[in-house]
């Protein structure tokens, strides 16, 4: 494992809207960290990205690994698996994107290897990391008692006339909202709920997904889920009922740079103490068992056979119980 007995050398492999908005800013601004250089497919994006954040462009991924003790990586997730991987290999501690891959294989082959290696791995799961909802997820997982609990993500990426920055992303185009946002809803109901042990999905309007979820606890939840969502129906809501009452997740978060520097806290706290994240590759790996999960019950019910339930405690990689908490 790389030492990191001063400031961490952090790379960024990626040069797209997040990673110009979000990952690099907050690279550049964190103390703990020397943001040494960037990486992207478009050399000339990487360029620019570099020089407004008074770091390096490489053209070459094997130099800049070369060069640091971390990578950041904003990159789609069938791109951002394999140089994960690559990364982990060369001894490199990981700061992923959601979801890191979009096959089960492809996210175990990313966790396998930094286990292998013994280097850290966090995934930024946005609310996991928000200022205004990390304490009130912690809050609630600590709760018993919960009966039910839903969790609402409509966006409206791909809706006409937003202009959003996120709507020329070829694989959100392609995987829509299930894969995109299933994995900020995921990453609340589970560490609250529990593990999931079946499912059942349906198709809504445009790339709408509607999920229904039994969990380890006994609780159930529900899960809706859009980047079709007219500008005027978005916004995001989650829902939880038990004995304790009828909690609802916090309206302000805070901004996505100070949430992604608190996720880079996160790693440099695994990589000071050995101890693994709640949100790190292995339960990467388990949400994208899950939205794969989901994707075959919707190929079934568009077929006409859907299953009463997918089994989804049936997944060989299944978290353990404390990944969830």
């Amino acid at each position: 494992m790389t030492s990191t007995s001063s400031s961490t050398r952090i790379a960024l492999l990626g040069t797209g809207p997040w990673a110009d908005r979000t990952h690099a800013p907050a690279l550049a601004a964190h103390p703990g960290v020397d943001f040494v250089g960037v990486w992207g497919r478009r050399p000339e994006a990487a360029a620019a990205l570099a020089e407004a954040h008074g770091t390096t462009a490489y053209d070459d991924v094997d130099a800049l690994l070369a060069d640091c003790d971390a990578v950041a990586i904003a990159l789609p997730p069938d791109i951002q698996a394999p140089l994960a991987v690559r990364a982990a290999q060369a001894g490199r501690h990981l700061l992923l994107d959601k979801p890191v891959a979009t096959t089960p294989e492809g996210a175990r082959r990313v966790a396998d290897a930094a286990d292998a290696a013994g280097v850290a791995s966090v995934v930024f799961f946005t609310l996991r990391f928000a200022a205004g909802t990390t304490g009130w997820i912690d809050e609630q997982a600590a709760t018993k008692g919960w009966f039910t609990g839903r969790a609402d993500w409509l966006g409206s990426v791909f809706a006409p006339g937003t202009g959003s920055p996120y709507s020329a992303s070829p694989w959100r185009g392609e995987k829509g909202a299930l894969w995109d946002v299933g994995p900020h809803a995921l990453s609340v109901l589970l560490p609250v709920f529990g593990d999931v042990t079946a499912l059942t999905a349906a198709d809504g309007p445009g790339d709408t997904v509607h999920l229904a979820l039994r969990h380890t606890s006994g609780a159930s939840s529900t899960a809706t889920l859009s980047l079709t969502a007219p500008p005027e129906a978005s916004g995001v809501g989650i829902e939880l009922r038990g004995a304790a009452g009828v909690h609802s997740l916090p309206s302000q978060w805070g901004a996505g740079v100070d949430s992604f520097g608190t996720a880079i806290d996160a790693l440099l706290e695994a990589v000071r103490t050995g101890t693994p994240h709640p949100c790190d590759a292995r339960f990467g790996l388990r949400v994208t068992e899950i939205l794969a999960e989901a994707d075959t019950a919707l190929s079934a019910a568009r077929a006409g056979n859907a299953p009463s339930a997918a089994p989804a405690d049936e997944a060989p990689s299944a978290a353990p119980k404390e990944r969830t908490a």
